[in-house]
């Protein structure tokens, strides 16, 4: 059941932002073709997507990971960690899963040449940025109290450390 829990969470929320949503955009709008894949601007795009796009998936599949064996839990809200991740990719940023997500949309943005994917990447960051501090944040400083609390005060939210944060306990 708590490999179900997983997939469900993986299929409802990062492949549907970055792969669902994504195809539905490209498959609606006509490509404008400003770098063609046969040229060295195009090639340079598609690779640097393809660069780009994997930081953000090991990103995505770390946080995934840390959720699932240190958390107990799933990404999902509905079915939270149980216990606060402040370990690996956590000790230098709050919100790698995110980060990760936002890394493969530009992946895919470069790769395909498509503003439009570009366009859904800030959208889908104006969202977040929107609904973790006000909704998310307080969820869990609220559920795991001081640990948070100190937590939040040392590793930022969006751009990661230089060093990993060290917890006192």
């Amino acid at each position: 059941m708590t490999a179900l829990r997983h997939i469900v969470s993986i299929l409802l929320l990062p492949v549907t932002v970055t792969l669902a949503v994504p195809y539905y955009i490209t498959s609606r709008t006509a490509f404008s073709g400003a770098w063609p894949a046969a040229t060295p601007l195009g090639l340079t795009a598609i690779l640097a997507g393809a660069c780009v796009l994997a930081a953000g998936l090991g990103l995505i599949c770390t946080t995934v990971w840390q959720f699932a064996t240190r958390g107990r839990g799933t990404l999902a809200p509905w079915d939270p960690p149980k216990h606060l991740v402040v370990a690996g990719v956590y000790r230098y940023v709050r919100n790698p899963m995110i980060t990760g997500v936002i890394l493969v949309l530009l992946g895919e943005a470069l790769g395909l040449r498509s503003g439009a994917v570009l366009t859904w990447a800030a959208v889908f960051f104006a969202i977040n940025a929107t609904y973790i501090p006000l909704l998310e944040e307080p969820l869990l400083e609220r559920r795991f109290g001081n640990e948070y609390s100190e937590y939040k005060a040392h590793v930022p939210r969006w751009l990661p450390r230089v060093t990993a944060w060290e917890p006192r306990s």
